[in-house]
């Protein structure tokens, strides 16, 4: 959710700001602008000249303006970048002994483990993510634990039993996993 909400505040910003530049462009122009814009002439200017001169003299001013609009463009082709930057791993290189290798579906490989780790003693649910590359995949595994379940076993099946079997069956040397877990809710017993 928390992704949706910033690619709508993003797309938000934008569209102001390309309101506001078209805007300013077209008075610029000689276009007819609203009444109410402030700048509504081709002799009208964003900053004046005793604005624009203000600190030209000073020897901090061209390069603090220049070093902080670097800046500015460096960060916003990182959120540029950062929105097409995938979460998951969509798909697993497997050795398949040919010399070419197999191409398994990340949702299909993590169906598998969530699978298995549900069916470990003590597991409520699981809940597991594919990241990294295709050759060298990550697991982040989220297992919300019974309110009887030992954490210490279950981490332990958890990495001889599930894990060992992803690592086996994709022909990884090793599959680096990190496992958050959680106890599920429960009442209070009553005693009568």
């Amino acid at each position: 959710m928390l992704r949706g909400v910033n690619r709508v505040v993003l797309g938000l910003a934008g569209v102001v700001l390309v309101c506001v530049g078209g805007a300013v462009l077209a008075a610029g122009a000689g276009l007819s602008v609203p009444s109410w814009w402030p700048w509504d002439g081709r002799d009208d200017v964003l900053l004046s000249t005793a604005d624009r001169e203000r600190y030209r003299d000073e020897s901090w001013w061209w390069p603090a303006v220049i070093g902080g609009l670097a800046i500015v463009v460096l960060l916003a082709l990182w959120l540029l970048l950062a929105q097409f930057r995938r979460a998951r791993l969509t798909e697993v290189l497997v050795d398949s002994g040919d010399g070419e290798g197999a191409l398994v579906r990340g949702r299909a490989l993590e169906g598998v483990l969530a699978g298995e780790a549900e069916s470990l003693e003590g597991v409520d649910r699981a809940r597991v993510t594919l990241r990294g590359r295709r050759a060298e995949p990550e697991v982040r595994i989220r297992l919300q634990l019974e309110p009887y379940a030992s954490p210490a076993h279950t981490l332990s099946r958890l990495s001889d039993e599930a894990l060992a079997h992803a690592r086996d069956s994709a022909g990884l040397a090793v599959l680096p996993a990190e496992a958050r877990l959680t106890a599920s809710k429960h009442g209070a017993r009553r005693v009568t």
